[in-house]
């Protein structure tokens, strides 16, 4: 018997009946609940919302037991710009297998010789470097310049910038460079399984916005999704030595 329910539905002076015509269940389900049974996610959240408790206060034990995000989440950072360009490079010289950056311009990496110096590396010793850098052309760099609050022209002229200050890496084997014109809802740094997610906010300068760091391997993990997202911008992007 899940007494802390029974109790709830004492307080909130309803019936169990009341709960399944709220919800759209068999009246039984609810008495399965009752007895013992937890239900779904979904469930739990709607039945908590109706009887105005926690829905850690109704199931204790099964939401002790559902897997969170903390144990993905190896750091978060205000800005982008808090953090430590060591922490970049440590980031990025970490790889085994894959590194991957998904930008507009990404100046900060480009014009660091040293973070540069690692991708070479990093390419020269196996590891997989695929870079995409927003396409000069595509409405949506200019939209985010004028987002930012920077200018379209500005925001243009960043991904012209990068695209030569990235060049040089295109004469390296391992090393590939492809131009996307989709619209960026974050930057996305890639180490093998591990992120660095720039997370743009509208009206908000991308150093200023904040950085989330993560990691995971696991279907449904958070870091997933973003590997994901990367795949789809790839797999649209044209190879930079193709475009004009």
């Amino acid at each position: 018997m899940n007494e802390n329910l029974r109790h709830a539905l004492i307080r909130a002076r309803l019936q169990p009946l009341d709960v399944a015509t709220h919800l759209t269940v068999d009246p039984k389900t609810v008495s399965r609940w009752l007895a013992g049974r937890v239900p779904h996610p979904r469930h739990r959240l709607a039945v908590a919302d109706l009887l105005h408790v926690d829905e850690n206060d109704l199931w204790p034990e099964s939401v002790r037991r559902r897997p969170g995000l903390s144990t993905e989440i190896k750091a978060v950072y205000p800005h982008r710009w808090a953090v430590p360009a060591d922490t970049w490079r440590t980031f990025f010289d970490s790889a085994q297998t894959e590194i991957g950056i998904l930008v507009y311009s990404g100046l900060f990496l480009a014009e660091d010789a040293g973070l540069l110096r690692i991708l070479t590396q990093k390419a020269s010793a196996g590891v997989r470097v695929r870079i995409l850098l927003g396409d000069p052309t595509s409405s949506h760099v200019a939209t985010r310049g004028v987002d930012e609050g920077v200018g379209g022209d500005v925001m243009v002229s960043r991904t012209k910038n990068a695209r030569t200050l990235y060049r040089p890496l295109q004469a390296v084997d391992g090393v590939e460079i492809r131009l996307h014109g989709t619209i960026l809802y974050n930057s996305i740094y890639r180490a093998d399984n591990d992120l660095l997610v720039n997370l743009h906010a509208y009206g908000t300068r991308a150093p200023e916005a904040p950085v989330i760091y993560i990691t995971g391997t696991e279907p449904d993990s958070t870091a997933t999704t973003y590997l994901d997202s990367f795949e789809r911008v790839w797999s649209g992007a044209v190879p930079a030595a193709q475009s004009g």
